[in-house]
């Protein structure tokens, strides 16, 4: 009996890109027209960051492919070498589970070693995310090369779609279906702030930051440096509790997990470290928190949907398009603690009545799996030009 069932494999290597991706895989699995592949591979699989990866088995989902590449190491040598690993193991795993199409959202270098290898075995990618702006991060040059590698794109903002078209991507193929982290809003039971704090065994029992900062790994932004004025400038603000996430797997961030260990263990009352908070639980902590502290992406796409603000420190996520109440500051502290000053006492709503989010209404994966059913790959892409076709 021939079958038209197209297998859908789904690319993860870190907790914040599986929860994006959270109903997307979801939808994909109940689909009777498609079948759901999952590649793991990166942090998920390191006990220094938590083994996420039980996470997504505990979510219901089977794992087809762990692909072993994250070396134990804090130098930009070590993450090269996790890419060459990447390549070496996609390549087995893409070959076994033969794709009908494979999907990626972002621009992490695992993800890069994983869209080169789909490129050369002939497998379209799908990628999520695509024409953003992340000056201060070695990732804003990787998702542009990542978009060059993939067949189908959805865009979180039409911006964005016309920075993919720029980069030669047929329009046709480049579609702008918002952030796909939104979706959570529509579809996701969160936390009560007394749920929340029993499911992490610490007591909410004052207004809280959440708190998450990476390393930079392009510019002068130092991380240890850097992350030490963030923990002074919280340290003005002794009455708020603080909830720590770890760093990512990117070169620096290994300096960064002592300090944040120590800073958690000499103020136990008031701060959490956690490596991993997952999905519900950490849209559940923005919902309540009085700021969303730190570099991540996070701050600039869903946390303004809240309507919480976010402190946005440093040049990480420098060019990205934000919402009003996202609060850019220099990774200094005394500009970190004029941002959180703004941040608690609401000054930022002066000029606008509503906050506007331009990252969608959080109805992306229905899109998407209408583009995957209806891909029709053709692997000799041609490269749109604009100097001679004007935009539709």
């Amino acid at each position: 009996m021939v079958t038209n069932i197209k297998k859908v494999a789904v690319f993860t290597g870190t907790r914040a890109e599986y929860g994006l991706l959270y109903w997307l895989l979801k939808d994909i699995q109940d689909d009777p027209d498609l079948q759901l592949q999952l590649l793991v591979t990166g942090m998920h699989l390191s006990p220094e960051f938590g083994e996420t990866y039980q996470q997504i088995e505990k979510d219901g989902f089977n794992i087809d492919e762990k692909i072993e590449i994250l070396l134990s190491s804090n130098s930009a040598q070590g993450t090269a070498k996790s890419m060459g690993l990447g390549v070496l193991g996609f390549t087995d795993a893409l070959s076994r589970l033969k794709p009908s199409v494979l999907v990626i959202l972002g621009d992490r270098f695992e993800a890069l070693a994983a869209a080169q290898t789909a490129m050369i075995l002939r497998i379209p990618v799908f990628h999520l995310h695509g024409g953003e702006i992340t000056e201060g991060a070695y990732d804003d040059s990787i998702r542009h090369a990542i978009t060059k590698l993939s067949y189908l794109h959805g865009t979180s903002t039409e911006e964005y779609r016309q920075r993919v078209i720029q980069l030669g991507e047929s329009p046709e193929r480049v579609r702008n279906i918002g952030a796909i982290g939104l979706d959570h809003l529509k579809r996701s039971d969160f936390m009560s702030v007394a749920q929340l704090s029993d499911s992490l065994q610490f007591n909410l029992k004052s207004p809280y930051f959440l708190v998450t900062y990476h390393p930079v790994t392009i510019g002068e932004e130092q991380p240890v440096s850097s992350f030490q004025a963030l923990l002074s400038a919280l340290d003005t603000y002794p009455d708020y509790q603080v909830i720590l996430t770890y760093p990512n797997a990117d070169d620096g961030g290994r300096s960064i997990i002592p300090l944040l260990e120590e800073y958690a263990r000499s103020r136990p009352e008031r701060v959490l470290a956690i490596p991993s908070l997952g999905q519900v639980r950490y849209l559940s902590a923005v919902k309540h928190s009085m700021a969303v502290i730190g570099n991540s992406s996070s701050g600039i796409i869903e946390v303004p949907a809240f309507d919480v603000p976010t402190v946005n420190i440093g040049v990480r996520q420098k060019g990205r398009l934000a919402a009003k109440s996202v609060l850019h500051c220099q990774a200094k502290q005394v500009d970190i603690e004029s941002a959180i000053k703004i941040a608690i006492d609401g000054s930022y709503k002066d000029a606008c009545e509503v906050i506007y989010n331009p990252y969608g209404e959080g109805d992306s994966c229905t899109q998407v799996i209408e583009m995957i059913k209806t891909l029709d790959f053709d692997p000799a892409k041609s490269f749109f030009d604009v100097n001679f076709e004007p935009i539709k």
